[in-house]
């Protein structure tokens, strides 16, 4: 029942008198007040609800029971389900198993607003989701997420069927749905499939709170029994009662009611019947023209006839949109939609010829339409719609239509004010965009801000959804005034301060009458309706729908719920497909989408898109549906049962085929398109701890060193004989006067043949030392020769690269005076001993050089001088009781142990007894003694002593006891250095030596007193070698830890063995500055590796298309699972990856002085994979090790490792080999001889027809096929829709190609930089280089296709590339198709599989087609890149900038030379070809000016250290621009050149205080003004005495100081010089001279340097 006030309200009667009279121009429809304002108070805090009583009531029977809440739009039915989520929010919060909130909108529009307001008012985690999200892609793991990190999940119904359809949600995961306009839930629509398909079913069902404005959506309801009928319907679709409040007077008096009138318009005068006429005449002669065009063309491909068919149709909607805004609009109107028509023309940049000849009939056609209609417009004026036009006599002369005018006159009756919010619903696109355009023209209403919304849908005409929101977000600010839109926003949108509604068109439904009134928001809101006098259809529509609304409402308002329960349909059960596995299902309505999407994800080109094709056959009164799929699908036909309908027969066989391809694994059991995920025992699988991160340069991992099992040994603790294998270095200088004694290695362990027999050179300055090593057999040494053997080494290593005496000054201790147990370690357990005669066959060591070290020791324990008081003399020096008188007069010198006749002194080998220092003598200084004047000998700046003797004394307390006797010049010991980089090389040594790099250092010897020296029996050889050793050992140490890999690879073969230094190689990284590392095994293996998986994938999947194999063999070959099989056989153990630091290298029974203790929290030589020990941190320092061989590493280093040691397994023992290692590595790549006869056997059954084409390209080859078919089908591109195309035997052979290509490369250019050898493989494996092949050999001619774009596209680059043959002889000036590479790849792939994987015989057949193949002095590399290695080497920076004008790329390129700027530009329609047009402009210009790039040599550029052994410091070699390198000038005498400096004013800069701060603040700046980089010289100073070093808190004393000059060339200005202060180091004279620059340019007005 309702109240008398509500009969009142009663539309119908108010109205069906005036619509029937004479209607005036306005007709009001509700007479009644403006209500109250919103009676309910905002809360402080949005979360805080404030419902209305009648809110209330809803939400207390929708906590009953499911109901569809009725009321009034705008009457606050989103905060009842607000209120219902927060209630089962709380349940959801207090139990472990958790359900989830769905909230159901039916436009993106809505669900955004929904999912705003939710977010706002609740503490639940709320997540939208739509379409343009991407959500139809997503697996069950992106929704597992989704689930497990929200409560509530705001979507489109669209989305939940999906989800529940593929099994992501079900419907026992929710407890509540709330359905937003649920009047929607007819038909077919997915509101409705939800609730049929599952929720019917289901057992667990959620709470249903649906919520609508108008229940009734039908046109026209005459009477309460259609009304019930429908509401009936949807109760029991949705399970629900209709619920609405009984006493509406609270929601009346809060809800804003808007004032409903009609505005009447005239009906049209002026008649456009002769226009209509000329336009429908022009547009048949086009039909005409276009179906003429498509006759005539040579080739009738089915991809030309279906663009020919889909731009006729185009057409014809077109023209149908013109005479619409013709008869409904008026001309100008009309005139406007003709330009939107123009303006969507498609693109034909990427389009056949044939097609852009039919676009340009079609544009023409919209020109001539244009200037038809524009003759009856007074187009000359441009402003002709200004205030003085006069709109009355437009209408006469039928520039716009009544119905246009009338709503002119609507917008001005607002007045000037900018404040309305005014929505006009229009019912077509194409309405909404011209009369928004054409009220923009209109002075008088100029004022206000215009806009159109449509929908999203595929129309040309349509908006995106980014537009869509935005638009709306403008209307709803206030931004734009005015906005014209279709029925996409007639439903829940709410804008609050909308003020009036406009309905252009009549609404078509009470539900479109009830919706689009609820618009207008705001109180005092209009809503009006337009409508033609004397229009009795209208009349007679508008009545309907008002009648509708009446019987609608009183219907929901009398309804009896307990009377009204709904009823158990029984739902007519529909034809569907489940997963058992998954419970995923698909029904013959959605299978349709289901095959289109699957075909999607087929390869496919922008020559061919694969789709599913329909044939219908009718018999018998039923339809029966051959459906085939594309060429590389899971299957090609299958034919669907009968059905009395085509459309039912098209969904029964897409059902059908949906099962049979999810019987077949191409649906997954999700029933999506399967994406090849890698099976768990397959060698494609990806790790479980294989994280995405793994294998790239990026992430850094902590990482241990492999023990080498060679080097330990149990003898060292046995009392009895040690049994020991023997290996003898010989050395053999290159200038024959240098000797060098030979020495023997000792091992408990039997080394491989090519490690104890190997040679090696060792580069010293200005020399080389070849070194021999080679096998001896066995030695036996008892027990006083072990420990004499060990005092050896102990004696030497320690004094030599160690310290003999350890401690601090006052209590200094003689290292070998005690047990030495602890300086030998089982690990570590090997005896380096010189040898007599290394020229003998026989092994004789050197016995008594041996001894000598064991007396001297003894000797020192005995006669130490150690802690000696300065006063109490030197009773060491006392046993030879000669006094110094009887010295002067013999040639008799005294050393502490022995008196030495003064012609045997040269190269006595010495330890002074002091110190531990060994030395050999060089001279006896005759004019000198102890009292000689210590500044002058040793030519210091200044010095404390007066004399040696002094010197001794105070330092030391030593008094000499022969003071007189001459002093001796010592030549120093010295660090060890790394001998295996030759920087003597041609090369190197030039360019090191121009640039001041490789210095010998000033010798720097000392003297001293002979009786401070104790003479040892050891010849100056063996001391001479002991700096070869360190080297020699890391080399032969390297080699045995590749041994010990290789043995456990384990393969064996008869015909080859792996060398060990093969092995080496791949595991040594650039970092380790060696003439050789891994780069160019890796380069090969990567391509190995590839082949092989490719080999493999081919034969055993013949059913799987490319795409699915391309899928697989990524897995296979990526960087992560590389990454994850490194790590699982502790590879990064093995792996070299710093440059020998023989400083670090420690011998057995030696003490290191450099030691970096582990600070990595890890107890075991072994790091486990843990998280934490990756990072990402750049500050990590690469490649540096702790004492426990802790280092951090790139992760892709272990990558490029694997592949590495695949090419080198390759190299040596072939595929066999390299399988065998893969094996090994755990990747299933295995070639099975049975799979590939197999397939050879499939192929010579398949039909095959004879034909001449297949002749003329076997000659053109160079081999006649064995089985045709390969050859068939290699030629056949997959638009041709047969049955087999090429895309198999492509990928198939795209492998073979970069295997064949590489493997030439790497064994042709041994000498050439890896970088470079990548560069020859890329300009040598890509499709312009095969399609160049293709053309070259008129390969393109027998490439069977059906699609026109590609005919096209391959007769332009023939074209092309015959014009730039006869030209210039280079490459084509266009890019091929790639089709054209495409086919040269499934060529070769046929040709692997015709010759049974001869891999040789395919590189006999392929190699004469490729030639020439790109050489090192050949090579281009990409302008820009060019560009930018140039201007590095050379220390210039580049400026890009790139402006995007229209669809052309603008890209400005300035490079800063010296004194002048060059600007390069460029333009294309894409970024990078524009700039590598500026980048190839600006590389003529350097050209010009004497500046080229020179090709790069492979070398060490590294700071690695090599000296020679009388030396004292390493050679470094950097690579390095310095001021006077012979850098031609260039002139400014380029038309294009723009001088000048590039910033006016003086630049900000902050100075970085840190180590190498100033440097990078420096370049850093600039890189920022293009200045060209500066450059440094440091100078090296030493003293003997301490040097003051540094300023202030840095300031200390040291005996090494370096001072850095800079320069900088600031171009335009001048060169400035600036000299740093003395530091401690180079790098920090360098920071120095860095700062002084920054402070010289700040004095100069260049820069403000602000604090930091």
């Amino acid at each position: 029942m309702h109240s008398p006030k509500q009969e009142h309200r009663n539309p119908l009667k108010r109205s069906l008198s005036q619509i029937n009279s004479d209607p005036p121009d306005i007709m009001v429809l509700d007479n009644n007040d403006p209500p109250n304002e919103d009676l309910s108070s905002s809360s402080s805090n949005p979360k805080d609800l404030n419902p209305r009583g009648y809110q209330l009531q809803v939400y207390e029977v929708a906590k009953r029971r499911n109901i569809i809440a009725v009321l009034d739009t705008g009457g606050g039915k989103t905060m009842i389900a607000v209120m219902l989520i927060k209630d089962f929010g709380k349940a959801i919060k207090s139990t472990d198993n958790k359900k989830l909130i769905i909230f159901l909108a039916p436009t993106v529009h809505l669900v955004n607003q929904q999912y705003e307001y939710i977010k706002i008012h609740t503490s639940l985690e709320v997540e939208q989701y739509y379409g343009a999200k991407g959500v139809d892609g997503w697996n069950s793991d992106c929704w597992d997420k989704e689930i497990k990190e929200h409560d509530v999940l705001v979507m489109t119904p669209q989305i939940l069927l999906d989800a529940l359809r593929k099994a992501f949600l079900s419907l026992e995961m929710m407890s509540l749905l709330i359905i937003d306009e649920c009047h929607r839930a007819t038909g077919n629509h997915p509101y409705a499939k939800i609730m049929k398909e599952f929720y019917r079913k289901s057992n667990d069902k959620p709470k249903i709170f649906g919520m609508t404005a108008s229940p009734v959506v039908s046109k026209g309801v005459s009477s309460i029994n259609d009304c019930e009928g429908q509401i009936s319907e949807l109760e029991s679709v949705l399970d629900c009662l209709i619920y609405t409040i009984k006493d509406r007077t609270e929601m009346e008096a809060c809800v804003p009611s808007a004032k409903e009138s009609c505005r009447f318009f005239d009906p049209t005068r002026f008649s456009s019947l002769d226009l209509k006429a000329m336009v429908e005449a022009s547009w048949l002669k086009t039909d005409a023209s276009l179906s003429k065009l498509q006759g005539s063309l040579q080739t009738s491909y089915k991809d030309m006839d279906d663009k020919f068919n889909t731009l006729r149709k185009r057409l014809s909607n077109d023209l149908a949109k013109i005479l619409h805004c013709l008869d409904n609009l008026g001309l100008i109107c009309a005139y406007e939609a003709v330009k939107v028509c123009l303006e969507s023309i498609p693109d034909t940049k990427e389009e056949c010829e044939a097609y852009g000849e039919i676009v340009l009939q079609c544009k023409n056609f919209f020109e001539e339409v244009l200037r038809i209609i524009g003759e009856s417009l007074p187009l000359g004026d441009e402003n002709f719609l200004n205030s003085e036009f006069d709109y009355s006599k437009a209408v006469d002369l039928g520039y716009i239509t009544p119905k246009l005018h009338e709503l002119l006159q609507l917008f001005l009756s607002f007045g000037e004010t900018r404040q309305v919010l005014c929505l006009i619903f229009v019912e077509r696109i194409v309405t909404a965009k011209v009369i928004e355009r054409f009220v923009k023209k209109v002075s008088c209403l100029s004022h206000f801000i215009v806009s159109y919304l449509t929908g999203s849908k595929t129309s040309v005409d349509s908006l995106s959804p980014k537009m869509q929101k935005e638009t709306l977000e403008s209307f709803r600010s206030g931004k734009v005034n005015l906005l014209f839109a279709t029925d996409v926003v007639e439903e829940g949108i709410h804008v609050p301060n909308c003020s009036c509604v406009i309905r252009f068109d009549l609404p078509k439904t009470v539900r479109s009458y009830v919706q689009s009134r609820g618009r207008a928001r705001q109180s005092n809101s209009q809503f009006i309706m337009m409508l033609e006098r004397g229009n009795g259809k209208q009349r007679n529509q508008l009545y309907d729908i008002i009648r509708s609304e009446y019987s609608m409402t009183n219907t929901a308002m009398n309804r009896d719920p307990d009377l009204c329960l709904p009823k158990d349909r029984t739902f007519e059960e529909t034809n569907a497909y489940m997963v058992d596995a998954t419970r995923a299902s698909i029904t013959a309505d959605s299978a349709v989408s289901l095959i289109h999407r699957y075909c999607e994800k087929l390869p496919g080109d922008k020559y061919y898109v694969p789709k599913p094709s329909f044939k219908f056959t009718f018999s018998g009164g039923l339809y029966e549906c051959e459906l085939t799929l594309p060429i590389n699908g899971a299957f090609q036909t299958i034919v669907g049962p009968s059905s009395r309908n085509s459309h039912l027969a098209k969904q029964l066989v897409c059902l059908e085929a949906c099962k049979q391809l999810h019987q077949m694994g191409a649906l997954d059991d999700h029933l999506m398109p399967s994406i090849e995920e890698p099976s768990e025992n397959h060698c494609i699988s990806k790790g479980k701890d294989s994280d995405p991160g793994a294998g790239t340069t990026k992430r850094k991992e902590l990482h241990g060193t492999t023990c080498i099992h060679a080097l330990s040994g149990s003898w060292g603790e046995k009392p009895d004989v040690a049994v020991l294998f023997a290996y003898k270095f010989d050395f053999s200088c290159n200038i024959v006067s240098v000797v060098y004694s030979g020495f023997v290695l000792l091992i408990e362990s039997k080394l491989a043949d090519d490690v104890g027999n190997m040679e090696l050179d060792l580069y010293l300055i200005r020399k080389m030392v070849k070194t021999c090593v080679s096998s001896c057999g066995q030695v036996h040494l008892d027990a006083e020769q072990v420990m004499k053997a060990k005092r050896f080494m102990e004696f030497f290593f320690n004094g030599l690269f160690g310290r003999l005496f350890v401690g601090s000054k006052s209590s200094r201790e003689f290292l070998l005076q005690n047990k030495t147990r602890s300086l030998w370690s089982p690990s570590n357990m090997y005896l380096l001993l010189p040898l007599e005669d290394s020229s003998s066959n026989e092994l004789r060591m050197n016995w008594p050089a041996i001894t000598a070290c064991t007396y001297a020791v003894e000797f020192l324990s005995k006669n130490s001088l150690l802690g000696t008081d300065a006063d109490g003399g030197n009773p060491l020096l006392n046993h030879t009781g000669t006094s110094g008188t009887e010295c002067k007069e013999t040639d008799i010198i005294h050393f502490a142990n022995s008196s030495v006749d003064v012609n045997n002194l040269s190269n006595l080998v010495v330890l002074a007894i002091h110190t531990g220092r060994i030395y050999s003598i060089i001279e006896l200084v005759s004019d000198t003694s102890a009292d000689s004047s210590f500044k002058e000998t040793v030519d210091t700046v200044s010095s404390e002593f007066a004399t040696f003797s002094e010197y001794f004394q105070k330092k030391y307390g030593i008094v000499l006891k022969y003071p007189e006797q001459p002093l001796l010049l010592l030549k120093q010991s010295h660090n060890p250095h790394n001998l295996l980089v030759n920087f003597n090389d041609e090369g190197l040594s030039a360019k090191a030596s121009q640039a001041g790099l490789v210095n010998e250092k000033p010798r720097n010897n000392i003297h001293m007193p002979p009786e401070l020296l104790l003479v040892l029996d050891v010849p100056v050889g063996v001391l001479k070698a002991f700096y070869l050793l360190p080297s020699l050992m890391h080399r032969l140490e390297s080699l045995m830890l590749a041994s010990q890999l290789r043995e456990e690879i384990n393969f064996h073969s008869s015909n080859f063995n792996i060398p060990s230094t093969l092995i080496l190689e791949a595991l040594t990284t650039l970092r380790c500055c060696e003439s050789f590392s891994m780069e160019r095994l890796e380069l090969l293996g990567d391509s190995v590796l590839k082949y092989a998986v490719s080999c493999h994938l081919f034969l055993r999947y013949p059913n799987k298309h490319e795409g699915q194999l391309s899928a697989k063999r990524s897995w296979a070959v990526c960087n992560s699972t590389l990454h994850m099989l490194g790590t699982n056989h502790i590879l990064q153990g093995y792996v070299r990856d710093s440059a020998f630091d023989p400083r670090r290298w420690v011998a057995p029974g030696q003490q290191s002085l450099r030691l970096v203790p582990c600070k990595c929290r890890v107890d075991s030589l072994e790091v486990p994979l843990d998280k934490k020990f990756q990072t990402e941190d750049p500050k990590i320092k690469v490649g540096k090790s702790c004492d426990r061989g802790h280092r951090w590493m790139c992760s892709k280093t272990i990558s490029d490792c694997v592949e590495a040691l695949i090419g080198a397994y390759y190299v040596s023992g072939g595929l066999i080999a390299a399988l065998h290692m893969m094996k090994w590595l755990g990747i299933d790549a295995e070639l099975d001889t049975l799979l590939v006869a197999e397939a050879i056997n499939r192929a010579s059954l398949q039909s095959y027809v004879p034909n001449d084409e297949i002749h003329i390209i076997e000659t053109k080859i160079g081999y006649k096929f064995s089985v045709k078919f390969f050859l068939q089908v290699a030629l056949t591109h997959a638009s041709v829709h047969e049955f087999n195309c090429y895309e198999r035997l492509e990928f198939l052979g795209d492998s073979v190609l970069d295997l064949l290509i590489t493997q030439h490369l790497y064994h042709n250019y041994t000498d050439i930089d890896p970088g470079e050898l990548t560069d020859l493989r890329s300009a040598s494996v890509n499709n312009e280089t095969f399609a160049q092949v293709a053309v070259r050999h008129d390969l393109h001619k027998h490439l069977q296709h059906c699609s026109t774009l590609l005919l096209d596209q391959i007769s332009e680059y023939v074209h092309s590339f015959s014009k730039s043959h006869d030209s210039t002889g280079s490459g084509p000036g266009i890019k091929g198709p790639k089709a054209l590479g495409d086919l040269v790849e499934s060529i070769v792939g046929a040709i692997l599989m015709d010759t049974n994987l001869n891999l040789d015989e395919v590189w006999r057949i392929v190699e004469p087609l490729l030639s020439p193949i790109v050489t090192p002095d050949k090579l281009e590399l990409p302008p820009l890149r060019e560009l930018n290695e140039l201007c590095d080497s050379l220390g210039y920076f580049i400026k890009e900038k790139c402006i995007n004008k229209g669809e052309v790329v603008h890209a400005e390129l300035q490079l800063q030379l010296d004194d002048v700027l060059l600007v390069g530009e460029g333009f294309d329609r894409t970024r990078k070809v524009a700039k590598g047009k500026a980048a190839s402009y600006l590389l003529k210009e350097l050209e010009n000016r004497g500046i080229s790039r020179k090709r790069r040599k492979q070398g060490c550029v590294d700071s690695s250290q090599t000296a020679d052994d009388d030396s004292t410091e390493p050679t470094i070699h950097k690579r390095q621009r310095r001021a006077d390198d012979s850098v031609p000038s260039p002139c400014c005498d380029s038309s294009k050149t723009a001088c000048g400096t590039i910033s006016a004013g003086p630049v900000i800069v902050t100075i970085n205080t840190k180590k190498g701060g100033p440097r990078t603040t420096l370049f850093e700046l600039c890189k920022k003004l293009l200045w060209p980089m500066p450059t440094f010289k440091s100078t090296e100073q030493k003293s003997s005495a301490p040097m003051e070093i540094g300023e202030g808190l840095e300031r200390k004393k040291g005996f090494i100081r370096f001072v850095s000059k800079i320069t900088l060339n600031v171009p335009r200005f001048s060169i400035i010089e600036c000299t740093g202060d003395a530091r401690a180091d180079k790098k920090s004279s360098c920071d120095s001279a860095a700062l002084v620059m920054l402070y010289e340019l700040e004095n100069l007005g260049k820069i403000i340097i602000c604090d930091s």
